[in-house]
C-alpha cells in the first residue's frame, strides 16, 4: 500500500508545486500594478495643483498686459518689453536657485527630519533676497541697459519706468519661490492653489483700479504685480506660521540656518544658471528674428509661438515639480526602488500628455492665430509654427520630467553643463544656421531649439538611465543629516 500513496504524492508535488508558484507570480504581479498606480495616484494628486499654480502665477504678467494693451501701441510695447526683461534678468534666476529647495526640502522631509524644512527655506529666503538687491540694481537702469543695446529710445524709456515700478515684486517674488518649494516638499499643494486662485482673481480688480481709474496708465499695471506677489507671499507665510500641518515642519526662525546656506549655494548656482540658460535662449530667439528679412511678421509670430510654447509648458513644469519631489521624498526615505518608479512613472505620463497636446496644436493650428491677430499672413505663418511647436512640446515634456528627477537626487550641476552644451554649442548655432544661412525663416530658429531640446532630453535620458539610485539613497541620507541640527537647538 506504501508504494501507490507515494507514487502518488510524487505525482501531485510538482502539480502542487506549478499552482503554487503560478499563484505567487500572479500575487507579485497584482502587487507591482498596484504599486504603480498607487505612484501614478500620489503624482497626478501632486502635480495637477502644482500646474494651476504655474499657470496663475503666469497669467498675472499676462493680464497686465492685456490691461496695458488698451492704452496705446508704444504702452504694450514698453510693458512687453519691461515684462521679457524683467523675466530674463530677475525671475528666471529666482526660479532656478528656488528649486535647490526641491533637493534639499524633500529629502530631508522623506528622511522624516521635519524640523530641517524650516532650516532649510530660512538660508534660501536669505540668499534670495540678498539676490535681489542687485537684480532690483538691475531693473532701476533697464531703460538705460536696453538703449544701450540698441532698442528703441521711446519703448526702451517706457520700459524703464515699467520695470522700476515693478522693483518691488522681485522680492515677493523671491520669498514666493521659497513658500511655495516648502510646501511642495511636504506634498501640501492645496493651500498654493487657493492662495494663487484668490490672487488671481484680485488681480484683475487690481489692474482694473490702478490702469484705468487711478490714471496710473501703464504704471498702475506694474503696481498691480507688486500688490498681488505680496498677497500670495503673505497669504503663504501666514499658512505656514499658523496652520497645524506646518508644525513639524516650521519651528520659528534660526541663526543655525546660516550654517546650510554654503550647500544651499552649491546646488542654487548650477539651478539657476540652469533655468536661465534655457529661458535666455528661447528669449534670443525672438531677438534674432528681429534680424531677419521681414523682421515684424517674424518677430510676432515667434512672439506668439514663445507665448504659446511657455503656456502649454506649465502642463510639464508642474509634473517636473512634482516628480522631483517624489524622487527626492524617496531617496530621503531610503527608497531607491520608489524613487526610481517615480520617474519612470512620470515619463510614461507626460508622453501620454505630449502626444495629446501635440495632437490638439495640429488640429487647431489654422485658428489658434485667430486668438492674437486678424492678419491672414500671421495667422497662416502661425499654423505652420505649431507642427513645429507640436513635436518640440512632446520633446520639452520629456526633459522637463527627466529634470525634475535630476534635482530630485541633486544633480544640478551636471544638468547645467548639459544645458550649455544642448543650447549654446548645438541649438543656437543650428537655429542660426537655418533662419540666415539656408534662409528658412523663423521656422529655422524654431528648429534650432528643437535640436537643442533633442540633445537635452537624450543626455538627461542616459543619466537618468545610468543612475545608481542606491547611491543616491545614501547620498540623500547623508545630505539629510549631514547638517541636521536638532529640533531643541531651532527652538
Amino acid at each position: 500500500m506504501e508504494r501507490p500513496e507515494r507514487a502518488s504524492q510524487d505525482l501531485e508535488c510538482p502539480l502542487i508545486d506549478q499552482c503554487s508558484d503560478r499563484s505567487n507570480a500572479q500575487i507579485k504581479f497584482r502587487g507591482q500594478c498596484d504599486e504603480i498606480i498607487a505612484e501614478a495616484k500620489k503624482l497626478l494628486i501632486l502635480a495637477g495643483p502644482l500646474v494651476i499654480v504655474n499657470l496663475l502665477i503666469y497669467s498675472l504678467q499676462v493680464i497686465s498686459i492685456m490691461f496695458v494693451g488698451h492704452l496705446g501701441e508704444l504702452a504694450l510695447s514698453g510693458a512687453s518689453m519691461a515684462t521679457s526683461f524683467a523675466s530674463v534678468t530677475g525671475f528666471s534666476l529666482l526660479t532656478g536657485m528656488g528649486t535647490a529647495l526641491d533637493t534639499f526640502c524633500g529629502q530631508s522631509y522623506g528622511a522624516k527630519q521635519y524640523h530641517m524644512l524650516g532650516v532649510h527655506m530660512q538660508g534660501a529666503m536669505l540668499v534670495l533676497l540678498l539676490v535681489s538687491f542687485p537684480l532690483a540694481f538691475i531693473w532701476a537702469n533697464a531703460g538705460s541697459i536696453l538703449l544701450f543695446v540698441g532698442q528703441d529710445p521711446e519703448i526702451s524709456a517706457e520700459a524703464g519706468v515699467y520695470a522700476r515700478h515693478m522693483i518691488p515684486s522681485v522680492f515677493a517674488f523671491a520669498l514666493l519661490q521659497c513658500h511655495m518649494r516648502f510646501l511642495q516638499s511636504q506634498n501640501n499643494v492645496i493651500p498654493m492653489m487657493l492662495c494663487s486662485c484668490f490672487t488671481t482673481i484680485l488681480h484683475v480688480f487690481n489692474c482694473w483700479f490702478f490702469v484705468v481709474k487711478s490714471g496710473l496708465g501703464s504704471r498702475g499695471a506694474a503696481v498691480a504685480n507688486d500688490i498681488s506677489y505680496w498677497i500670495n507671499v503673505l497669504l503663504l507665510a501666514a499658512y505656514v506660521r499658523f496652520s497645524p500641518t506646518c508644525k513639524k515642519t516650521w519651528n520659528g526662525f534660526s541663526r543655525d540656518s546660516l550654517k546650510g546656506v554654503p550647500r544651499f549655494l552649491k546646488l542654487a548656482i548650477p539651478s539657476g544658471v540652469m533655468i536661465c540658460l534655457e529661458i535666455w535662449s528661447f528669449e534670443m530667439m525672438v531677438l534674432l528674428s528681429g534680424l531677419l528679412p521681414n523682421p515684424k511678421l517674424e518677430t510676432s509670430v515667434l512672439s506668439i509661438s514663445l507665448n504659446t510654447s511657455t503656456m502649454i509648458f506649465m502642463i510639464p513644469f508642474g509634473l517636473g515639480s512634482a516628480v522631483s519631489v517624489r524622487v527626492a521624498n524617496e531617496l530621503g526615505a531610503g527608497r531607491p526602488n520608489a524613487a526610481q518608479l517615480a520617474a519612470y512613472i512620470a515619463l510614461f505620463v507626460i508622453v501620454i500628455e505630449g502626444v495629446l497636446t501635440a495632437a490638439i496644436l495640429t488640429l487647431g493650428r489654422n485658428i489658434w492665430g485667430y486668438c492674437y491677430t486678424t492678419e491672414e499672413n500671421v495667422v497662416k505663418y502661425v499654423g505652420a509654427m505649431l507642427l513645429l511647436i507640436s513635436v518640440s512640446h512632446l520633446i520639452d515634456d520629456c526633459q522637463s520630467v527627466l529634470s525634475g528627477a535630476a534635482r530630485g537626487c541633486g544633480k544640478q550641476k551636471i544638468c547645467a553643463i548639459v544645458d550649455v552644451g544642448a543650447y549654446y554649442i548645438l541649438g543656437l548655432p543650428a537655429g542660426i544656421f537655418l533662419a540666415f544661412v539656408h534662409q528658412v525663416g523663423g521656422k529655422g530658429l524654431w528648429m534650432g531649439l528643437t535640436v537643442a531640446l533633442s540633445a537635452q532630453a537624450i543626455s538627461l535620458f542616459i543619466i537618468n538611465l545610468r543612475t545608481d539610485w542606491e547611491k543616491e539613497a545614501k547620498k540623500a541620507k547623508e545630505r539629510a543629516h549631514c547638517i541636521s541640527i536638532s529640533k531643541e537647538e531651532v527652538t
